[in-house]
């Protein structure tokens, strides 16, 4: 009777579990999970730096740029060129200052030379002139004078005044106030000028007052020879 009883209890009896058992019944659920838990810790990571990160300033509007000079020069000499490398222009002075706000260029006592499209020459002096970017409109101002050189049959013809606006390209001079036109032996002025040379136009408003100089006519004298 004793020894069945120990038989019985010695089968009900079951052995604890090994650690070994326990890790490899826990290991294929973590490995499950273990990537959607990685993904939630980085979505957690992504929301903190983006609350913590500053914000930055929205950008204000541009500040208009003010009429003053970024650079000047000084005895200066500027020659500028075609695309085809011939020269367009040569401004001498003896200070350029350059504003960046309308790309302009102011000089004291310039002196320019230029060659037209049609190669005509033209020279210019003043006090003080004020070009655009490129050089191909230039006003003077204080004792201007503008000369454009002979160039074929075409005599030499000369703009004096206290303000002169040359437009190279279009071989252009306009006034606004008193000017005098020298040409060969004539003498225009008036109170404003518009000339226009590529198209053979001068226009001159106001008091105006031409001279003309008599045209100078040779003649030949005819000799007689005598009878022997």
């Amino acid at each position: 009777m004793t020894r069945v009883a120990l038989a019985a209890l010695t089968a009900v009896v079951v052995p604890p579990p090994s650690r070994g058992s326990w890790l490899r019944r826990l290991l294929p659920p973590l490995t499950t999970y273990l990537p959607l838990l990685l993904m939630g810790l980085l979505a957690l990571g992504t929301w903190w730096l983006v609350k913590n990160t500053p914000l930055l300033m929205p950008e204000g509007p541009a500040k208009a740029l003010r009429h003053e000079p970024d650079y000047t020069m000084h005895q200066f000499s500027v020659h500028r060129f075609a695309k085809d490398g011939r020269l367009k222009a040569q401004i001498e002075g003896d200070i350029l200052r350059h504003y960046p706000d309308d790309d302009t260029v102011e000089i004291d006592r310039a002196r320019l030379r230029a060659l037209g499209p049609t190669g005509t020459v033209t020279r210019a002096t003043a006090e003080q002139a004020l070009s655009n970017g490129d050089g191909s409109e230039i006003q003077l101002t204080g004792s201007a004078r503008v000369q454009r050189d002979a160039r074929g049959d075409e005599e030499v013809a000369v703009f004096t005044s206290d303000f002169l606006h040359a437009f190279l390209n279009t071989e252009e001079v306009r006034s606004h106030l008193p000017v005098v036109l020298q040409r060969g032996s004539t003498q225009i002025s008036g109170d404003s000028l518009n000339y226009d040379n590529l198209n053979r136009v001068i226009s001159v408003n106001g008091r105006v007052k031409a001279t003309f100089a008599p045209a100078v006519q040779t003649t030949k004298a005819a000799g007689q020879g005598r009878q022997p």
